[in-house]
């Protein structure tokens, strides 16, 4: 049996380990090799690297995607989209969705792997469809999470939703990396015996659990299954690529992966991560393992942006405090999946209740905007004495909130004027309108000096 193997090096596994501060510079030159290696696919783009090409890498994200694809040409490359999310941290209007996704595929990628924080697959409809509609491999991501609502009927359920939907493949993403090798054995041997297409597992190793999880997945018919280069694994990353091939070629599966070119991708990448050591970007907390996640159940990219956000603060002290508190907002708050942008909106609430010195003394637009059902339906009962607090007499609406949103490139098109080259540029502009602002005006002013001193020259 053939088990693919999809490398989160230059996305989740820098996402988790180290914020998504990995520039392209640091990794350019094993591109050629990475493609090379056999992969199923390479996850380089998406989630949060959009984000931190603008605010911390002085990058394009959208040439940085370009520039990838000139050299991995055999592999398919794929990103993550929040589904009417997109990468940013609110819905957007139908029209910038399928402008989005439409360049994501012009721009290089393959697979679309297409999630809603809520599992509300009305908010994947759009993104899904227009996938398809240009041509790319569309599918489809159950957030899995524990809490009393949350079952294995009810995940059937979902999987059996996005078949319907018109999903190439569907992926289970334990964001948390809370699956036991149990429940990933059932949950996957379930979704096999009630759908037909093709089934990919997604965790991290955060609690210990990764690759016994993998293993008991695949052994109940798991299709592919999300892996990190060694150097960049393990922690609030993913399980090791070479540990699982190994132990997956010593059980009889195939992988595909050349054991010499994993070598080379590996011992190049030991140097990048000692000088994110030395720097102190690289946090030993999100290196090893911790029980504790299966009660708080906090994602690896959001735990290390809340030990950054907290150290910022000076309050780095805080953080066991914030970890409790995170449970009790999110029961509050319907049992959502901690996925962005609910793991960011539950933890900055909860650091807030933590901070603040008392709970709920601050309440966060993004807390007000999911009780108004901007988010999405949630998964369970909200607690109605929060709800109260925060809405007052107002009451929460049951439409798909993008249906309430008018269209919004073109205005953004006029509103952000030359300082956009392209479509791409206007696309930034709207996921983040002052970072991509700044970004375009120091890339004017970069132009300006580089034609400066290229005429002195003359």
């Amino acid at each position: 049996m053939k088990v693919n193997i999809t490398e989160t090096v230059l996305r989740d596994a820098n996402q988790s380990l180290i914020a998504t501060r990995l520039p392209f510079s640091d990794f350019e030159e094993i591109l050629e090799k990475i493609d090379n290696a056999g992969y199923h696919s390479v996850e380089c783009w998406g989630g949060a690297t959009f984000d931190s090409c603008l605010r911390y890498l002085n990058e394009d994200p959208w040439e940085r995607l370009r520039k990838i694809k000139s050299v991995i040409k055999k592999t398919k490359l794929q990103m993550l989209l929040r589904g009417q999310n997109l990468l940013g941290y609110k819905h957007y209007p139908d029209d910038v969705v399928r402008k989005f996704v439409e360049h994501s595929i012009q721009n290089g990628i393959d697979i679309m792997r297409i999630f809603d924080a809520l599992n509300d697959f009305r908010n994947i409809e759009v993104a899904l469809e227009q996938t398809l509609k240009s041509g790319a491999h569309a599918q489809g991501a159950i957030c899995f999470t524990l809490s009393p609502i949350h079952n294995l009927d009810n995940y059937v359920k979902l999987g059996r939703q996005l078949e319907k939907m018109g999903v190439d493949s569907i992926c289970i993403k334990d964001m948390s990396g809370i699956m036991g090798p149990q429940e990933a054995y059932d949950l996957i041997r379930a979704l096999k015996d009630n759908v037909s297409k093709p089934v990919a597992l997604h965790t991290h190793s955060t609690t210990g659990l990764g690759p016994m999880t993998y293993f008991k997945a695949i052994e109940a018919g798991c299709d592919c299954i999300d892996c990190a280069i060694s150097a960049f694994s393990g922690g609030t990353s993913q399980p090791a690529t070479e540990s699982l091939h190994f132990a997956l070629k010593q059980s009889g599966y195939e992988t595909g992966l050349d054991e010499v070119v994993l070598k080379e991708i590996n011992d190049f990448f030991k140097p990048v991560k000692e000088k994110f050591i030395q720097s102190g970007e690289l946090e030993p907390y999100v290196l090893g393992s911790d029980t504790d996640a299966l009660v708080y159940q906090v994602p690896g990219g959001m735990l290390s942006n809340l030990i950054s956000q907290l150290k910022q603060q000076n309050a780095l002290d805080k953080l066991p405090e914030v970890l409790q508190e995170i449970p009790r907002v999110r029961k509050e708050l319907g049992y959502p999946p901690l996925v962005t942008p609910m793991s960011q909106i539950v933890g900055v609430q909860a650091a807030a209740n933590v901070l603040m010195g008392g709970r709920y003394l601050s309440i966060s637009k993004e807390v007000k905007s999911y009780f108004k059902g901007e988010y999405g339906k949630a998964p369970g009962a909200v607690d109605v004495e929060v709800e109260k607090m925060v809405l007052g007499d107002e009451k929460p609406i049951t439409q798909r909130f993008a249906d309430t949103l008018e269209p919004e490139f073109e205005k953004a098109k006029k509103e952000i004027g030359s300082l956009a080259k392209n479509d791409e540029d206007v696309l930034s502009y709207i996921a983040f309108p002052q970072i991509a602002e700044k970004f375009f005006r120091n890339r004017e002013e970069n132009t300006a000096l580089k034609v400066s001193y290229s005429i002195k020259k003359i």
